[in-house]
């Protein structure tokens, strides 16, 4: 294993323990929207556009499947965290447990992907 593919390993086991924390945290109510919308949105603005990057950077085709589910998951949870500030606040910590879920999955499926391919 070189330090490129342990890498990428780390990262993944981050992004899916960065999504339990926050499915800890909504699930526990210890979190709370700020109190500034902008700053939320700012944040699913970045998320979304990190995400549209990464699908249009070219890839090798062995690396499309990992890319696209990195891509796909960063949109996803962008849409996840600008639609906080649409929706009822009795339904913002179940989009956080929804956003913190999609990063769980795409932790678990970067792992299995990278597991497959080695």
């Amino acid at each position: 294993m070189n330090t490129a593919n342990l890498f990428r390993v780390l990262s993944e086991f981050i992004v899916l323990l960065l999504g339990a924390l926050l499915i800890l945290l909504a699930v526990t109510g210890r979190i709370g929207l700020p109190g500034s919308p902008m700053a939320l949105a700012l944040v699913g603005v970045v998320l979304i556009y990190w995400g549209v990057r990464a699908l249009a950077r070219k890839q090798a085709e062995s690396e499309h499947t990992p890319a696209l589910i990195r891509a796909g998951s960063l949109v996803l949870v962008g849409i996840l965290v600008l639609a906080v500030r649409v929706v009822p606040v009795r339904y913002a910590d179940l989009l956080l447990e929804l956003a913190g879920g999609v990063l769980v999955l795409r932790g678990l499926a970067g792992g299995v992907l990278f597991a497959r391919r080695s």
